[in-house]
């Protein structure tokens, strides 16, 4: 398999990651008016597929007993069980993430669940594998917290009307941020210890673990649509356009790929999963910039909303430096 240990290589796979898991979005946006529930089905088939392509690609790459396949046949159960649960795990947090921005809005739901997710995640990963400057992580990680409070003040200026925020749609912002945040740290299990997974190989079981629980989860959330929307069914999926199905395929794919190359700088000596993940999770300045700069989202926002978004690029770009530093920078 392929594990870079340079760490400008491991940097570059961690910016990657941050980059597609911020984008894989646009996919949404270019089909318009399709309940997420629909979306989701092909999502997960894009992340399913990708994960095995990516697996008998860079993960089969120079053979031996670390390539795809060998690893697969000799990791032990508890191993797979850590990468399917923590599939699981993040397949409920993504559907809560979800809804809560349909009941919620992004004011809300981004800076509890997201902000949440950033927290978690990283205490959680620094406490299972100490690496890197604590001062800078920590401080990376809170810039770019406070960047992402900035941007959700600057979401909510927008809007021209204001929604009563009920108890349901904070609740389930932070149910969405804890799962986000914990989901890593169980996968990260999978690849220590013997008999574990390679990152490639662990990725699969991951995607393994993120469809099985799709399959009630979803189905759940279509028959009972906790944002108040119409249920929905499979007739509908069959009816929508083919083009609509590629981009929820590519959607996954591209939220794969970004994991695959998270997990495999994580693994990387010098990074660990703290500094991985806090990186990673910078993917939602990247979908602000999508918003921002592609679909104008703020073309017609009142000044007060305009003035916040240098400030929030400012405090995004010094702490993922910070977060960046961190493991070349002595304690």
């Amino acid at each position: 398999m392929y594990q870079p240990e340079a760490y400008a290589i491991a940097l570059f796979f961690m910016i990657g990651s941050m980059l597609c898991w911020g984008s894989w979005a646009n996919t949404m946006k270019l089909t318009p008016g399709w309940p997420f529930q629909l979306f989701y089905w092909d999502y997960v088939a894009g992340i399913v597929v990708a994960s095995l392509l990516w697996g008998l690609t860079l993960g089969s790459a120079g053979g031996g007993e670390l390539s795809f396949l060998r690893n697969i046949r000799s990791a032990d159960q508890s191993h797979i069980l850590y990468a399917l649960l923590g599939g699981a795990v993040f397949n409920v947090a993504n559907l809560l993430l979800v809804a809560a921005i349909e009941i919620a809005g992004l004011a809300v739901a981004f800076p509890i669940g997201i902000g949440l997710a950033l927290v978690v995640g990283v205490l959680l990963n620094y406490i299972l594998s100490p690496q890197g400057n604590p001062l800078f992580l920590f401080g990376g990680v809170l810039l770019v917290a406070l960047a992402i409070i900035v941007d959700a003040i600057a979401y909510r200026r927008r809007e021209t009307t204001r929604k009563a925020l009920g108890a349901r749609g904070i609740q389930i912002s932070l149910a969405c941020g804890i799962l986000m945040g914990s989901f890593y740290p169980l996968f990260a299990k999978s690849l220590t210890g013997q008999h574990s997974f390679t990152p490639y190989a662990g990725a699969f079981f991951f995607a393994l673990g993120v469809a099985i629980c799709a399959v009630p989860a979803n189905y759940f959330l279509m028959r009972k649509p906790i944002t108040g929307g119409a249920p929905v069914s499979m007739s509908d999926y069959a009816k929508s356009p083919g083009l609509w199905h590629f981009w929820g395929i590519l959607g996954g794919a591209i939220w794969c790929t970004g994991a695959v190359l998270n997990f495999v700088a994580s693994h990387a000596q010098i990074i660990g999963p703290a500094i991985s993940y806090a990186i990673g999770q910078g993917a939602t300045m990247v979908s602000a910039i999508w918003g921002v700069f592609v679909w104008k989202e703020f073309a017609n926002a009142p000044a007060s909303a305009r003035k916040l978004i240098p400030l929030m690029f400012l405090f995004f770009v010094v702490g993922l430096a910070a977060v960046a530093l961190a493991p070349v920078i002595s304690k």
